[in-house]
């Protein structure tokens, strides 16, 4: 018989993901997930199973809120090159949220030696980046096919780059951030790729 969940099983879970999104998965201990869910370890563990389960729920959770503002941004605009740009400005809004627990964006941060060493995790990170380097493909061809760009454009060389770049750009960000600064980079960036 399953055991009814005895606490706001939404709110704990974003309160590991902010938890997570700050710490990482590996600098996140399972005694602080608890302090800052607010539930025994007994409860933990009925619910969430292991550390490992509840972060691939934090990172499911990070997709349906900050991974949908960006897609909205991407797929919704009348252009590649405008959905790519309105993207860069949704990266650029979370970076200044002062409720933003790091300037590392959680799925960026996914990419690190501890979560990578581990086969299904890995596999996660890698499904997530194919997953958004598809969308860049996408419309960019769309865009090609249109003749709003050129038809000889290689689209996945394009969107590798870009997800290469944005890999960069949260990284900077931890180091110093001004978005003057990085409005004016990103610009750069794009134009040199008739973005």
């Amino acid at each position: 018989m399953a055991h009814a969940i005895a606490f706001d099983y939404g709110g704990v879970l974003d309160k590991a993901m902010g938890l997570f999104w700050r710490d990482g998965y590996a600098g996140t201990s399972l005694r602080d997930l608890l302090k800052v869910m607010g539930i025994g370890e007994g409860s933990f563990y009925n619910t969430f199973k292991s550390k490992k389960q509840l972060y691939v729920a934090c990172l499911n959770r990070y997709e349906e809120i900050e991974g949908a503002k960006r897609g909205r941004a991407l797929m919704s605009a009348p252009s590649a090159r405008a959905g790519i740009r309105a993207l860069f400005a949704a990266l650029l809004d979370c970076l200044d949220d002062p409720e933003t627990p790091s300037r590392l964006c959680m799925m960026a941060a996914m990419v690190s030696e501890e979560v990578l060493a581990e086969p299904d995790l890995r596999e996660r990170v890698e499904a997530g980046l194919f997953n958004l380097q598809a969308r860049f493909i996408e419309r960019l061809e769309q865009d090609a096919a249109a003749g709003l760009l050129p038809r000889d454009l290689d689209s996945q060389a394009t969107a590798a780059v870009v997800m290469t770049y944005l890999q960069g750009l949260w990284r900077m960000a931890m180091v110093s951030y001004d978005r003057h600064r990085f409005e004016r980079q990103i610009d750069v960036f794009l134009t040199s790729l008739s973005l």
